[in-house]
């Protein structure tokens, strides 16, 4: 493919891949091998998750990067192994954990009752071992160093926390929480309410906002993919990604007018605060912004010019 052609296809190009990232892997990582394999430079992700953990990791790919602000991806849903019987200074397997020798609960209402103390909005205390700054410096940082780090709790919402399975010493938990959440805190809050000590001993991201594990594509499929040129068949389209957003669909008239700038009138009728104005060949064109004095869409953000 000659190289002015190879740069139309890429500009051309705009959408989310949902990646079910494997465990001992960065979000950097995953990301590093879809510019290697897809050839994009502009990709990005919506949220980090933490190498321990696998699952749903939401990225970005060509002008679609820019939506990352407007994407409904704060709250998230995750599958936890928790195990009781043991703490550990980072709360997961990974730090140095300790036998408490306290008895390990048997009596699973026992259990449930103690998870329902944890849901609804909580004051949360991040680990020690977390990237937080604290004075420009991140506390894993200086936890590693031997510093005493504490950290100020901080309002996160725990949608649900429901029990799944129970076998001694191990629970698996469905949990349903806002952005921001530390599930290794979660974890060890439990075990600590519980008397026995806990950790987070296995971890896996099953939503983020919108988009949830049968969206998601493994990522060894994606590698073998881009070896045969068939990646974009995995590519959600951007103007489906914003599915929550009002549809404003465009004739070759209106589109020039909103890749310059300038409004464009809006059908008689309530219109929600923002839309999405979508090409004839149902690309993403911009976000809009509803003007109900003038009843227009003016452009709040373009992705083509």
């Amino acid at each position: 493919m000659k190289d002015e052609d190879s740069r139309k296809l890429k500009s051309a190009i705009s959408g989310i891949l949902v990646v079910d990232k494997p465990s001992g892997m960065t979000s950097h990582d995953v990301v590093s091998i879809l510019r290697k394999g897809t050839g994009f430079r502009r990709i990005g992700h919506t949220g980090t998750l933490d190498p321990r953990a696998s699952g749903v990791l939401v990225v970005l790919i060509g002008p679609a990067v820019r939506l990352s602000e407007y994407l409904v991806c704060d709250k998230k849903g995750y599958e936890a192994v928790i195990r009781f019987g043991s703490v550990s200074d980072t709360y997961d397997g990974d730090g140095n954990v300790v036998q408490t020798g306290r008895e390990i609960p048997q009596d699973e209402e026992k259990i449930m009752d103690a998870m329902a103390e944890f849901t609804g909005e909580i004051v949360q205390v991040p680990p020690a071992y977390s990237a937080i700054k604290i004075h420009g410096k991140k506390a894993y940082e200086l936890a590693r160093q031997g510093q005493e780090v504490k950290l100020e709790g901080r309002k996160v919402t725990i949608y649900s926390f429901d029990f799944i399975e129970y076998a001694a010493p191990e629970l698996i938990a469905d949990i349903v929480c806002s952005s921001g959440t530390y599930v290794r805190s979660l974890a060890h809050d439990l075990g600590k309410k519980l008397g026995c000590g806990a950790y987070l001993s296995g971890l896996k991201r099953t939503r983020s906002g919108n988009f949830s594990l049968r969206d998601a594509v493994p990522l060894s499929d994606l590698q073998k993919s881009f070896e045969d040129g068939t990646w974009y068949q995995y590519l959600i389209p951007a103007a489906d990604a914003l599915g929550e957003y009002e549809e404003v669909m465009l004739d070759m008239e209106t589109e020039a007018n909103i890749l310059h700038g300038r409004r464009i009138p809006a059908e008689p009728g309530e219109h929600e605060t923002f839309g999405k104005a979508v090409s004839e060949q149902g690309e993403l064109i911009a976000l809009l912004e509803f003007v109900p004095e003038t009843m227009e869409w003016k452009p709040k953000k373009v992705f083509y010019q």
